[in-house]
């Protein structure tokens, strides 16, 4: 076994463990939060294309597997602060009212590079869920042969979420 096996198997006795004391002291909300952390479902949406049914499919995906939701936003314009459509801000709610552990990750650019370069840096995202293939090269340079190189090694798998009309 190498190295990196019993690492990554050494942390998941220490989480079982560690779940394990607060569980029977009676914090049943803790130990789950430390059950399901590290893994986690990416929901990567681009400024102006967020579809209620991804959102949903996103939603519901993390409660039915137990992982965490990491939201990359996506905007072209890098002096926009904070998340101001209303779908995403409803979101939000609804994920604290079922109880969904989240993180709003908000960057600029390109979707296609930023959903490369956060599955490359964070290891535990199971997979990556999109509005549609059309957002991926808003904002990117179509010159880009990395890119393209980079996009066939991504790091996960790849959930397309559209309308049948549009299939």
């Amino acid at each position: 076994m190498d190295a990196m096996k019993l690492k990554k198997m050494m942390k998941s006795v220490e989480s079982a463990m560690a779940a394990a004391t607060f569980a029977e002291e009676g914090e049943a909300e803790t130990a789950r939060s430390i059950l399901k952390s590290g893994r986690g479902v990416l929901l990567a949406l681009k400024e102006g294309r967020i579809d209620a049914r991804t959102l949903k499919y996103a939603l519901n995906t993390a409660l039915r597997i137990g992982a965490n939701l990491e939201i990359l936003y996506v905007t072209s314009d890098e002096h926009k602060e904070g998340i101001t459509e209303p779908a995403l801000k409803e979101f939000e709610k609804q994920l604290t009212k079922d109880g969904v552990t989240y993180r709003m990750i908000q960057r600029t650019g390109c979707l296609k590079q930023q959903i490369i370069d956060y599955t490359d840096r964070e290891k535990e995202i199971l997979f990556a869920v999109i509005e549609s293939p059309g957002s991926l090269d808003l904002d990117c340079d179509r010159k880009d042969k990395t890119l393209s190189e980079l996009w066939q090694n991504l790091k996960c798998p790849l959930v397309v979420v559209m309308d049948q009309a549009k299939a």
